[in-house]
């Protein structure tokens, strides 16, 4: 998408794509909006739970931020978005609701999607900040294996699990793809609690046959099969809305062939999603080489593994060629960039611009403990960061702009779980996992001058904002943050 194009999504007061009912079909920029309620379909007023006036944003596949302006949203009791309509309208709704049951956002608010890390590890939060001064094979044996080998006690586990599902839900992540450990118990745990405190997540039990450095840190190949397979029945037993399992072999250096192509195989009778790590470093592509000689790259061993389907996500990429990334499109594999860990860690720094070009889906991720930090906000300052340091590199090489950074955090990270059809925007039939940002709380770390335009408000959030100024989280139309009494501790 051109730069031209996306900019002209900003202009105040332009309602492209969502302006309409529930089942209203979608419709082009050059429909006017009498044209389009003219043919909206009516809605039970008794099955809206919320409405919210105020300014929403959002990305559109085509269109990198939109911005509606005094939009008036609805919500339904299955937690959907049930219409957008424009905010002026409310006479036609008095017939339906109560004027007092609609919640106004102030001027200096605004509602955005929820957030969605595509790969972060939740058993490396209990050293998040700390241990990055190896780089990443190093790092794994002397820092991860070690700690991830004490989830096997359980209360250590929920003490952990908790505090990270609070964290990331508090900065505004309405979905999370999670690595646990080898440990079935354990990452089973996880997902009671994600479920507990309403986030969405995908939880995988890390599978891992091989493992040289740390050997009491690994599984058998018929543990890893026998064990996944209950992790998977057991979370799918449990019946939870929100809440699923991912197929996920850490990476190729700590897998068998043979484990690789059983997780394929799980994979595929389950209609399950897949993640694991992909050239992250250039030691590790190496070491991958030398394992997997019959290989021709990295992505080959996981295509003739059955690894890579439309429902893969595989973390960082630093180090991919075009001919793998073709790979990725043809198979509708997804990459997460991770640019936090991939600089801490020293392993190097991804091409978003060269991803994109050969339209392969793409997220961003925390990767915790590699990257220090738990809040989106900041995989998407440093994705801008990482494409800037390239561009000084290479000056034409364009930059990404805050409008797609914020893009990659929401509607990119929704396509790379491929669960855009549900979650991403604020398009109506969509759960709505949404973020209500208010950039003047009291002791928040943004100030205003004079009265601002939205995107201005928008990006001074995205560069400046904390967890401070999200104010509300809701997941599927549940108000998750701030958390009920009985959460809070």
């Amino acid at each position: 998408m051109e730069r031209s194009d996306w900019l002209s999504c900003l202009l105040p007061g332009r309602w492209s794509l969502f302006k309409h009912h529930i089942h209203n079909p979608v419709t082009t920029d050059n429909t006017s909006y009498a044209e389009e309620m003219s043919t909206s379909t009516s809605f039970n007023p008794a099955g809206i739970r919320h409405v919210f006036r105020g300014t929403f944003v959002h990305s559109t596949p085509h269109c990198a931020l939109q911005i509606l302006e005094d939009a008036l949203v609805g919500v339904d009791t299955d937690g959907k978005i049930a219409f957008v309509e424009k905010g002026e309208d409310l006479s036609r709704f008095v017939i339906d609701f109560n004027l007092s049951d609609i919640i106004q956002l102030s001027q200096h608010e605004f509602f955005m999607p929820g957030l969605v890390d595509t790969h972060i590890h939740a058993a490396q939060y209990s050293y998040a900040g700390t241990a990055l001064d190896l780089p990443l094979l190093q790092w794994l044996n002397t820092y991860t294996f070690p700690v991830e080998s004490q989830f096997k006690d359980l209360d250590f586990a929920r003490k952990v699990y908790k505090q990270v599902v609070k964290r990331t839900l508090r900065n505004g992540t309405t979905t999370a793809c999670y690595f646990a450990t080898i440990h079935t118990n354990a990452s089973l745990l996880l997902g009671e609690i994600a479920n507990e405190f309403g986030q969405r997540a995908l939880v995988g039990k890390v599978c891992m046959d091989r493992n040289p450095s740390v050997k009491h840190y690994k599984e058998t190949l018929h543990e890893s099969q026998e064990e996944t397979c209950r992790f998977i029945a057991e979370l799918l037993d449990k019946k939870y809305p929100l809440v699923k399992p991912v197929v996920t072999p850490r990476f190729a250096p700590s897998c068998t062939g043979a484990l690789l192509g059983q997780l394929g195989a799980i994979a595929k009778n389950n209609n399950l999603h897949i993640q694991s790590h992909i050239s992250e470093n250039q030691e590790e592509v190496e070491l991958v080489k030398d394992i997997f000689p019959e290989s021709e790259s990295y992505t080959d061993v996981y295509y003739k593994y059955n690894l890579l389907t439309d429902k893969t996500i595989m973390a960082h990429g630093c180090y991919l060629s075009n001919e793998e990334l073709a790979l990725f499109k043809e198979t509708g594999a997804s990459l997460s960039h991770c640019p936090n860990s991939n600089i801490s860690l020293c392993s190097g720094i991804l091409n978003v611009r060269n991803v994109l070009k050969h339209n392969v889906k793409l997220g961003l991720g925390t990767d915790v403990a590699g990257g220090y930090s738990a809040s989106l906000l900041d995989a998407l300052r440093r994705a801008q960061d990482s494409s800037k340091v390239l561009a000084m590199q290479d000056p034409e090489l364009e930059p990404l702009s805050f409008e797609e950074a914020f893009r990659l955090a929401t509607l990119g990270g929704s396509q790379a779980l491929s669960l855009d059809g549900q979650i991403g925007n604020f398009e109506v039939g969509k759960d709505f996992d949404a973020l209500r940002v208010n950039l003047l709380v009291p002791g928040g770390p943004i100030d205003l001058i004079q009265h601002e335009e939205a995107k201005v408000l928008v990006e001074k959030f995205l560069n400046l904002g904390d967890d401070r100024n999200i104010v509300e989280v809701f997941v599927a139309g549940r108000r998750v943050v701030p958390f009920t009494d009985s959460k809070s501790d």
